[in-house]
């Protein structure tokens, strides 16, 4: 089993050493999950938070500078249409992190579930929330949430999201207890961080037992306290998508939109580095420019891109794995 100090040495392989990195963790990806990818949609559903993150431009100081959404429940349900259109059969529903959300969400979930009879990947990225909340969305038909703990490291935590790493832990463990699939992750370029903390954090994600597991490049936002901070290293990044999928063969492992957004070719190096998940972009135009993740001018996923993406690999593409297994539709 690897340990930290494995990690570390991985995640500094450049050259034809990184090159059999990559061929193994491809290798791994290919014996449990096949020449496939998971392909999800993504409707992002309010751009309010009462979090104040340093790396977000969503953060609750700028609450006044944004031009702000909410979604309602019969908006999902339409948006999901559009998704099982599209031959997709994971929905995947995030936002920033606000009580409504559980309402909103929780409302719209039968209809979702009629819409696709019952074979539907219910995924929730919502924050937060009382173990009460978590237990009422698994019931209204949530199956899967993701929780990214973004650094292992409570110190960092604590200045990066201003909120303990404890009370995001503890909301992973009630995700894990009710029966979610759940899904973690972490940022690799915060201030101060070092090889080090990211195979910390790699390995401290695999002890927590989840799922599914990103890695993203941080990105400098514009309004944020970490604008003028550099962008995370994206080889860094690939280097552990390619131990994330050595060190838990069986996790759902994102290429991320981050990748494209800092490297044109992000994604594609992405899957070729092991990972096994890309998310297409469904949010409403008007909706989507005001959702500022990553700031104005990030790197929105659409349809034709993602396949054009999974092509080039050689691999195909499917729906969830915690489903029967199938193929996504073409439409």
């Amino acid at each position: 089993m690897l340990d930290e100090r494995d990690v570390a040495e991985l995640l500094l392989l450049r050259g034809a050493e990184r090159e059999e990195l990559f061929r193994q963790a491809r290798a791994a990806r290919s014996a449990v999950f096949g020449d496939e990818v998971v392909v999800r949609g993504v409707t992002e559903i309010t751009n309010q938070c009462r979090v104040n993150c340093v790396f977000c431009p969503m953060r609750r100081d700028n609450t006044r500078k944004n031009s702000d959404f909410r979604t309602e429940s019969s908006q999902l349900v339409d948006v999901a249409a559009s998704v099982k259109a599209s031959g997709i059969n994971v929905m995947f529903f995030q936002g920033g992190e606000i009580p409504q959300t559980t309402r909103v969400v929780g409302e719209a979930l039968p209809g979702i579930l009629d819409l696709y009879d019952g074979e539907v990947e219910i995924l929730l990225n919502l924050g937060n929330k009382r173990r009460s909340e978590y237990e009422y969305l698994r019931e209204q038909g949530a199956t899967s949430y993701i929780l990214k703990f973004e650094t292992s490291d409570p110190r960092l935590a604590e200045e990066v999201r201003q909120e303990s790493l404890d009370s995001r832990l503890k909301c992973l463990q009630d995700l894990l207890d009710l029966g979610y699939r759940v899904g973690t992750g972490s940022i690799i370029g915060l201030p101060g961080q070092q090889v080090a903390d990211v195979a910390r954090d790699l390995v401290f994600a695999r002890d927590l037992g989840v799922h599914m597991c990103s890695v993203a490049p941080f990105i400098p936002a514009p309004d944020t306290p970490l604008a003028d901070h550099p962008a995370g290293d994206v080889e860094l990044a690939l280097n552990a998508i390619a131990v994330s999928r050595l060190l838990a063969p069986d996790w759902l492992v994102p290429a991320v939109s981050a990748l494209s957004k800092i490297a044109g070719e992000g994604q594609y190096r992405g899957l070729m580095a092991g990972a096994n998940v890309i998310t297409v972009n469904f949010t409403p135009d008007e909706q989507r420019d005001r959702y500022l993740i990553y700031g104005r001018d990030r790197f929105v996923v659409k349809r034709d891109y993602a396949s054009g993406v999974i092509a080039r690999t050689g691999l195909r593409p499917r729906g969830s794995v915690f489903l029967e297994p199938s193929l996504v539709e073409t439409p």
